[in-house]
């Protein structure tokens, strides 16, 4: 339910330029042809705009914006006027540069002090906005520009502190320094501190989303007053909000969310006050919403989903008859939904969640103008009503209980409603009863159609041929009988949790536009179809986990392929891995734990450059693991499992020396938090639905199995319950990403090595029923992260380490070594017995393993993005919409 509001939340983008837009001044300032004649520019500055050039190269995937272009390729010294070039601007007079903007140029490279943009010494304003300048520092060249009064590095990968020099811009109307971060992560790459931002008292427009302030609100902002737009949003920022920032005399814009520890509550509001656009959601804001909101009447945007406000929702919203985007979800808001919403007739987004178990609400008819309608509640039950047919331009429509509602929603409603795109019910007991004649006529606009845990007791019967559905997911009800086929047109589908038997049907091979199948959690059998990962198809994803299929596993990608995970767990399988998986370039993740397949471990697999995940447990792989061979790594391996098969021999060093990628967290894992991948499709010409693939993989962790979404920073070995023996490499230290190291049930010897104490991220160690001797490693006392610790059932002997995390370790952890003392143990250090001899000779011989089989899984988290802007990129909520949500006030301004 989550993921489906995170992703609605993306959708305000869309609106956010739809509403604002409106006001955009329709001369367009960043042309640079005029009327008057056009000065002629100075051949120093030319010269240094050239080479300012040369230090790039051009690369379309370094900006994102959909209109991007290389200005500079225009550049040329063959054109002796570079006050005519794209993106520059002189003064009439000076004939000095006054303007670059080189913002969505596809550039790539870095710029630093030296850098001859610097030489450019009468520049008034500077936009390098949506370029890739490949994790630079902000010079602090900046200084040179004392007449700057416009300043754009957002969404260009700087990186590093935003320096002090930036203070000495006292001119600077302009600011933008936001999304400055990798792919879709959360993890800031600026860093600025309040001092930088003191001195700037001219500000008007002060955009810094996603920079790392890590701090209080800077208290001297209430000061500012020239602000007219402030940007806060997933700053890092705590402690209580200064309320008379929003009494702000020209202050129309404010956003301060997702700042998960920010407090504060909205103040009364006077009369005229210029309030547009507020943005609080993922807040911990509280209180009332107080009736004196009504004084916004230049109100469009107010959205504080997901904060903590309670109380009844005040009637006196209905007099801000501008409001557009209306979201007050998942709050501690009480009581019924006013009426005088109804009042709210431009309203293109309405977002409510319901405390009270009312029907549907008989007005909602009057917004016209809707385009997405997200109604959650505790409680759903009693008919939709008709006049839900009056919103002919609704896109997406989504519906959910937090409990199975208690009335029969006829689908028939849906198909009346003309516009509809996109359908999300969550929860929600659904009936298909039709009008005659309308079945077929109406349900080709379908592009998406999302009916998860809706007691569905049979598959719709109306999904034909004509159906344009790109995505449909029926998971978590309870169909029967054999495996439906999705239309033609099907890029995902999900069945998954259901009751559906049989095999799957030789249609299939036919989906030739099919990305993403999860078929998990149903009673299918037969042998898996081969067809499915032929080259012309374009599969992804292949989850048929938790099923009874057997046979062997068919050869996949023999002339390459788009395959990037295949989930076979929980099944009967037998045979080989089919080494023709190696052709499969885009691999990242193979799962076939819990089967019956017998081979020797796979080494080739170290060929494939993606490869992340490989979990190989619960079957009956054997023999040793060997030396490494050239091009053949694991490089990229983040988690691998070989647990409960029949390996043997010494634990696999070379193998181990390898993980390059449990060595360090790269600049890719670092900053882009899940493992996953996203396919979008258009839904209209505007609109696009998308969908984020995240992984989860159920794993041995903490000392029991759970479901872990894969994260990028996540590393972890599991060689459990084998023969391995020998002792355990000192170069198990190296792997200083390992979060978690399961080595339980073999018959390794030896010490415990100190390098262990290197594993700083180490948050779980199993090295339990072996016979490993020595002492346990002071060392260890360091792995502040360690939650769980397990070194029962062996040889130790010695003082346990005291204090930091091992004061937190139950004697269970330490059972069965006679040999240790120390709390949590009632052994006290030099009191301990002498072993008689008989003893000491029980201990070194190895200990039975009583094994049990563990039912190894995997859950993989289909998150339904909803539809999405024009120009939107995954995970750019509320990103991208930063670039250009208030350029209508800087056209005004600038």
């Amino acid at each position: 339910m989550r993921s489906i509001s995170l992703s609605l939340a993306v959708l305000l983008h869309l609106f956010v330029k739809l509403c604002l837009l409106c006001e955009i001044v329709v001369s367009d300032n960043y042309s640079f042809a005029s009327s008057y004649k056009q000065p002629s520019c100075h051949d120093d500055e030319k010269s240094a705009l050239l080479q300012f050039k040369k230090s790039f190269i051009i690369d379309k995937y370094s900006s994102s914006d959909e209109g991007a272009y290389p200005k500079v390729l225009q550049w040329n010294k063959n054109a002796s006027n570079c006050c005519m070039w794209d993106g520059v601007r002189c003064d009439k007079e000076t004939s000095h540069v006054i303007e670059l903007d080189v913002s969505s140029s596809c550039l790539f490279g870095s710029i630093n002090f030296n850098s001859t943009l610097f030489n450019l010494l009468h520049l008034r304003r500077l936009n390098l906005a949506d370029n890739d300048f490949n994790y630079s520092q902000i010079p602090s060249a900046l200084k040179k520009f004392p007449s700057l009064n416009y300043l754009n590095l957002s969404q260009s990968r700087f990186f590093g502190q935003v320096p002090i020099e930036i203070s000495y811009l006292s001119n600077l109307a302009a600011l933008d320094l936001s999304l400055n971060f990798y792919g879709d992560s959360e993890v800031r790459f600026l860093k600025l501190r309040n001092p930088v931002l003191s001195n700037l008292t001219n500000l008007e427009f002060l955009h810094l989303g996603s920079v790392d302030m890590s701090s209080a609100v800077p208290i001297f902002l209430k000061n500012f007053s020239s602000l007219v737009s402030l940007d806060l949003e997933n700053c890092d920022l705590y402690g209580e909000f200064p309320a008379e920032i929003f009494q702000l005399p020209n202050l129309q814009a404010l956003i301060v969310s997702a700042n998960e520890n920010l407090t504060g509550y909205l103040p009364e509001f006077h009369q005229n006050n210029p309030l547009k656009h507020l943005q609080l959601e993922d807040t911990r804001f509280s209180g009332s919403l107080p009736s004196s909101i009504e004084n916004l009447h230049s109100l469009e945007y107010f959205s504080v989903q997901r904060c903590h406000f309670s109380g009844p929702i005040p009637s006196s919203l209905g007099k801000l008859t501008k409001l557009t985007i209306l979201d007050l979800r998942r709050n501690s808001l009480i009581g019924h939904i006013p009426s005088s919403l109804q009042n709210l007739t431009r309203l293109i987004y309405l977002a409510l969640d319901n405390q009270k178990s009312d029907p549907i609400l008989s007005w909602i008819g009057n917004l016209t103008q809707l385009v997405v309608l997200s109604l959650h509640q505790n409680e759903f039950h009693g008919t939709i009503p008709q006049s839900l047919s009056k919103l002919t331009n609704l896109k997406l429509l989504s519906l959910a209980a937090d409990n199975l509602g208690h009335g029969m929603v006829k689908f028939d409603v849906f198909l009346k409603m003309k516009s509809l795109s996109a359908l999300i019910l969550l929860n929600i007991n659904l009936s298909f009863q039709f009008e005659k004649g309308n079945m077929n006529a109406s349900l080709p606009k379908f592009k998406a159609l999302i009916m998860s845990s809706c007691n569905l007791i049979e598959f719709p019967n109306f999904l034909g041929n004509r159906s344009k559905l790109k995505a449909l997911s029926l998971a978590g009800n309870m169909l029967r009988g054999p495996l439906p086929i999705p239309p033609p047109s099907i890029k995902e589908f999900d069945a998954s949790d259901n009751m559906l038997s049989g095999e799957i049907p030789p249609h299939y091979c036919n989906l030739t536009s099919l990305n993403y199948l999860r078929l998990c959690g149903n009673n299918l059998s037969g042998e898996i179809p081969a067809c499915l990962v032929n080259p012309s198809h374009s599969m992804s994803v292949i989850r048929l986990g938790r099923n009874s299929f057997h046979g062997i596993i068919p050869e996949m990608c023999k002339n390459g392929g788009n395959l990037e995970m295949l989930d076979l767990s929980d099944n009967k399988l037998q045979g080989l891995l089919p080494r023709s998986l190696s052709n499969c370039k885009k691999f990242q993740g193979l799962i076939v734990s819990k089967n019956q397949l017998i081979d020797v471990f796979p080494s080739w697999l170290g060929a494939l450059p993606y490869l992340r995940f490989l979990v190989l447990s619960h079957n009956g792989f054997y023999g040793a693991i060997g030396k490494v061979e050239k091009d053949l790594e694991f490089t990229k391996l983040q988690v691998m499992d070989l647990s409960f098969n029949n390996f043997v021999g010494e634990l696999p060093s070379e193998y181990i020396s390898s993980l390059n990628s449990m060595k360090h967290i790269d600049m890719v894992s670092k900053f882009a938090p899940y493992m996953n991948f996203e396919v979008t499709f258009h839904v209209t010409k505007d609109f696009r639905v998308s969908f984020t693939i995240v992984y989860e993989v159920k794993v041995t962790f903490k000392g029991r199995e759970t479901y872990r979404v894969i994260q990028n920073n996540f590393a972890l070995i599991d060689l459990s319950s084998n023969k391995f023996e020998g002792e355990i490499p000192e170069l198990v230290g190296n792997l200083t990403s390992l979060c978690s190291l399961n080595l339980s049930n073999n018959m390794l010897t030896g010490n415990i090595p100190t390098s262990l104490g290197n594993l700083k991220e180490l948050e779980s160690l199993d090295l339990s029923n072996n016979n490993l001797s020595g002492k346990i490693p002071q060392q260890m006392n360091e792995l502040t992260f360690l939650a769980y610790l397990n070194v029962s059932h062996n040889n130790l002997i010695g003082p346990i380490p005291q204090g930091t995390q091992f004061s937190t370790f139950g004697s269970n952890s330490f059972e069965g070594n006679l040999g240790l003392c120390g709390k949590p143990l009632l052994n006290k250090c030099g009191n301990l017995p002498a072993l008689p001899p008989s003893h000491a000779q029980e201990l070194e011989s190895p200990i039975e393993l009583d094994r049990k089989f563990v039912w190894v899984g995997i859950l993989s988290g289909l998150v339904v993005g909803g539809i999405l802007g024009d120009t939107v990129t995954r995970r750019n909520r509320a990103w991208t919409r930063l670039v250009e949500k208030f350029r209508w006030m800087l056209q005004e301004r600038f």
